[in-house]
């Protein structure tokens, strides 16, 4: 089959690779219908060294059943099924309090030995308590919003979730990168009252007011403090949502949230050291997030997509072929595409 490989920063080839098989008989082998390219697989695009041998890369996929392990029960060929980021057994102590990120026996995409999700097919290790069934057919239009629940919706909310964002809440959104736009989703789906959207790309933008957004703040460090505080009252928010993942982006949040407020952060940090310092512990400021268990969240969200309640895949404003994933990651890269949906 066909995969996508990293070999250093700029690199991205598709080349041909082994084709999945059950190896352990709680795998199963899944068809690949849908991928994208996420923002946090720029990172590495950026700056990750060259080497001689490439590297799997993916972690968002939605596809069809192929084959099925011995043990795995409650799935069967032919089905469509979403997979999370990080797949896991979903029976362990950390699975059963919604933190499947944390399972010992689980893992990443396109990592130790298993294969990335921009590709033809994936193994799927511990697939039963990792795949999510689909009551779909191949061709739905619902599909862009259904892969969202792979990672970018379920990272939305994790971070508007773990924030206590709730009806009468006020939210400021950092970044306006397809999870925050998610976030912004997210934030009104839960009832925010304000939602202040930071972020200076007016296509994103106008999708963000779409999805929920009151206000949107372009002006960035101090100035786009200043703006955002002057839209509360001079008081701040009562949540901030980061979803860039840098140092300035966070101190950014600590400036906008309010006295007793709580910044979560989900963009994945750039950085070892952060602004958490005396100020930041004198206003009694939270600060959550982390990386989302977004097999905990999926049938929670699940329903609303599929009545059309929320359209998270407005997100996606490039499709292309598997072919075509070299210039999608550059188009990411340059600014010329929000987030790249790949039909292999």
């Amino acid at each position: 089959m066909r995969a996508t490989l990293i070999y250093g920063a700029g690199d991205i080839r598709v080349e041909d690779v082994p084709d999945p098989q059950v190896q352990e008989p709680t795998d199963a082998v899944v068809r690949v219908l849908r991928t994208c390219i996420c923002g946090s697989d720029l990172w590495p695009y950026g700056s990750r060294p060259a080497t001689e041998e490439g590297d799997r890369i993916g972690h968002e996929f939605l596809g069809v059943v192929e084959d099925l392990g011995t043990d795995v029960t409650g799935l069967k060929a032919g089905d469509i099924t979403v997979a999370p980021f990080a797949y896991a057994d979903n029976t362990c102590q950390f699975c059963a309090e919604g933190l499947q990120t944390s399972c010992p026996k689980g893992g990443y995409w396109a990592t130790n030995g298993v294969d990335g999700g921009q590709g033809e097919a994936v193994r799927v290790p511990w697939a039963q308590g990792t795949l999510v069934k689909l009551p779909v057919d191949e061709d739905t239009p619902l599909l862009p919003s259904l892969l969202t629940l792979s990672d970018v919706f379920c990272t939305g909310h994790h971070c508007a979730v773990t924030a206590g964002v709730g009806p009468r809440t006020t939210v400021a959104v950092v970044g306006d990168g397809a999870v925050g736009l998610s976030a912004v989703l997210a934030a009104k789906r839960l009832g925010a009252e304000r939602i202040i959207l930071m972020g200076r790309h007016k296509a994103r933008t106008d999708l963000g007011r779409d999805f929920g957004a009151t206000d949107v703040v372009p002006e960035r460090g101090a100035e786009g403090i200043e703006r955002a505080r002057e839209l509360t009252g001079g008081e701040g928010t009562h949540t901030v949502l980061e979803c860039v993942g840098t140092e300035p982006a966070l101190e950014t949040a600590f400036g906008i949230v309010r006295d007793g407020g709580t910044v979560s952060r989900v963009g994945v940090p750039q950085y070892e050291k952060g602004p958490v310092g005396p100020q930041v512990f004198s206003r009694n400021i939270t600060l959550t997030g982390g990386v989302a268990p977004a097999r905990a969240y999926i049938e929670e969200l699940l329903p609303d997509v599929l009545d059309g309640t929320v359209e998270p895949g407005r997100v996606f404003d490039r499709t292309i072929g598997l072919d075509g994933v070299p210039d999608g990651y550059r188009a990411m890269a340059d600014r010329e595409a929000l987030k790249v949906f790949i039909q292999p």
